[in-house]
């Protein structure tokens, strides 16, 4: 076989594997990243990086496997703007958190969200109370956005932010 057939192959059934592993375990993994996490990110790469090269440690061989990478992307991204099933497949669908002031805790309890996260999300929304949420959604994307009943706030996005230790880095 030609050796980077090969690395294409061995790249996009790791991708598959990924994939599948972030469906698994949630989208709530990757909306905040703690140390742990970076480092079992940073871990994963390195395992896989000879499971998709194999013992091809050349330039070429690793731009043919960043190639597939982002080719497979791509390809993915597309099928799930033309594709129901796909997307519905491999996208969660957003998760109603609280609705006319009511905590939905088996959604909270379901995506592993504290109270004490609610409440963050809350205060960055400029919403003190419970009572005072009209909507409040997980997203697809980790985030939690909120609606208030009150006309005169401005409404937000909240995005998960990255653990302390990690820092700023959008800076």
């Amino acid at each position: 076989m030609n050796p980077y057939l090969d690395i294409i192959i061995r790249s996009v059934s790791v991708y598959l594997f990924m994939i599948i592993a972030l469906r698994i375990f949630g989208k709530k993994e990757l909306s905040q990243l703690n140390t742990a996490d970076v480092i079992l990110i940073l871990l994963i790469s390195n395992s896989v990086q000879n499971a998709m090269v194999g013992s091809n440690t050349s330039l070429l061989g690793g731009i043919v496997a960043a190639f597939a990478l982002f080719l497979i992307n791509i390809i993915f991204k597309k099928t799930m703007l033309h594709s129901k099933f796909i997307k519905e497949m491999l996208q969660d669908k957003p998760e109603i958190l609280v609705h006319n002031g009511k905590i939905e805790f088996n959604a909270l309890s379901k995506l592993g969200i504290s109270s004490d996260e609610l409440q963050e999300a809350m205060r960055e929304h400029g919403v003190e109370f419970y009572k005072d949420v009209k909507l409040a959604m997980f997203e697809i994307d980790g985030s939690i956005s909120i609606i208030s009943g009150d006309k005169n706030l401005k409404q937000t996005h909240h995005k998960r932010k990255i653990h302390k230790t990690l820092g700023n880095l959008n800076n």
